[in-house]
């Protein structure tokens, strides 16, 4: 038995989702702590591409218990159609593998309408958020105000007050402020009754499941979303998600003591991206940011946006390493940076003319940043099709060991393409 924490290193889009899906096969459960929808994971399985935005990954093999717990917030709706379209897609009876923490919050229509309005407002200076309502629900929830799963097993006067309630500040606030109209009681309310009798019998208390599969000595992996660099804490704030995304909130969020974890495994992109505004030092605007785009099919999951490419940015993992107390890495999209003659890699930042080893928690010096760049000889070979890591060109085996021993830990696999089969697992926490 082994209890693992994976988690994203950078601004998201790491390839949690085929990494995740890779390990199920050794894990019983998965859990999805933290973010709602607003998070995408893609994963090709034989060649058949599956989207997936709040299940978590887990949910492609069979028997596997998929957890979401009590850190997610959770729109319904779009629970439901990801519940109908793997469905379709896999013919299996998808919510027999879901268990739901009746702790999670919901997402509403009032949500997201908020979450529109507000960035509309922002013009110019919008966060650049997927308006799905993440924000407005993790408000919600700090407000104490907010509507959790486990009020749709209550009477229903209950969630008719709960509900009334939350609406009424919310209506408030899209007709006054935002000059909005309000969102329907009678027909949020519907939503929630209809939404109820499908996912009922899989709402449970998440902490005594977990504690039951620890006593049964099943594995569990535990899935992040987003990255490192957006949590609502350590992240570039305020272009941040509003959850924490580090590793020690798996723990907290999914009702699981720190002493039952065993490793925690930190997804790394060969390269590094971001989606939306934000500082970004390692930014390329030129020939090879497009390489690195094209070639690695740089479009958000969940947004659709183009997301901005830039080289490997050792400052910013050196930092996500330290947050969360990597043991190991798992590198991905290696192959991307196939046909490059020379690949570089940022050491440090110069601000105001002096080199820092550091990552700013100001934005506006992180904005003047400068990347102190290291270079290395690329190769041509296409590596996608190679499944033993001594046969990678030399050039390519130096690049992974130099980001090693820049972090000091050893990567755990290395991701070659798309596929589970375009996998070197060197280590694999499952089986030791």
């Amino acid at each position: 038995m082994a209890n693992v924490i994976l988690i994203g290193t950078q601004w998201g889009d790491e390839g949690k989702g085929k990494i995740v899906d890779l390990l199920t096969e050794w894990a019983e459960v998965v859990v999805r702590f933290q973010g709602g929808n607003n998070a995408g994971h893609t994963l090709v399985i034989e060649g058949q591409r599956y989207a997936l935005h709040l299940i978590p990954s887990g949910i492609m093999r069979p028997g596997k218990t998929c957890v979401i717990g009590s850190g997610v917030v959770v729109d319904l709706k779009i629970l439901l159609e990801e519940i109908e379209l793997i469905q379709k897609q896999s013919g299996r009876n998808v919510l027999s593998q879901l268990i739901l923490s009746d702790e999670a919050h919901l997402i509403l229509e009032s949500h997201r309408r908020l979450d529109q309005a507000r960035e509309q407002q922002r013009g110019a200076a919008k966060i650049g958020t997927t308006g799905r309502g993440i924000g407005p629900a993790y408000e919600s929830k700090m407000a104490r105000w907010g509507l959790r799963l486990g009020d749709l097993l209550a009477p229903e006067a209950v969630l008719r007050d709960k509900l009334k309630n939350l609406l009424d500040q919310h209506n408030l606030l899209l007709e006054k402020i935002y000059n909005e109209a309000p969102v329907s009681f009678d027909q949020v309310f519907a939503e929630l009754q209809a939404a109820a009798a499908i996912v009922r019998p899989a709402i449970k208390k998440v902490p005594y499941e977990l504690a039951q599969c620890l006593k049964n000595s099943e594995s569990i992996l535990f899935e992040g979303a987003q990255g490192t660099l957006l949590d609502i804490d350590h992240g570039t704030y305020p272009f941040v998600t509003s959850s924490s995304t580090l590793a020690a909130n798996a723990c907290a969020s999914s009702g699981v003591g720190v002493t039952d974890i065993d490793e925690v495994i930190g997804v790394v992109k060969a390269y590094t991206t971001r989606v939306g505004s934000g500082p970004f030092p390692v930014e390329l605007d030129d020939a090879t940011g497009e390489h690195l785009s094209v070639r690695g099919g740089e479009v958000g999951t969940t947004t659709g946006r183009p997301r901005r490419c830039g080289w490997l940015d050792l400052v910013a993992l050196r930092f996500a390493t330290l947050l969360n107390g990597l043991n190991s890495i798992a590198l991905t999209k290696l192959d991307v940076l196939s046909g490059l003659k020379t690949i570089k890699v940022c050491t440090g930042y110069r601000l105001h003319g002096e080199v820092i080893d550091y990552f700013p928690s100001s934005i506006e010096e992180l904005e003047l940043c400068e990347p102190v760049l290291t270079e290395f000889a690329g190769w041509d070979e296409d590596i996608s099709g190679i499944l033993d890591y001594d046969k990678l060109p030399e050039n390519a085996k130096k690049y992974v060991a130099y980001i090693e021993e820049q972090l000091g830990i050893k990567a755990m696999l290395v991701s070659v393409g798309p596929d589970r089969a375009q996998t070197m697992i060197r280590h694999n926490p499952f089986v030791g």
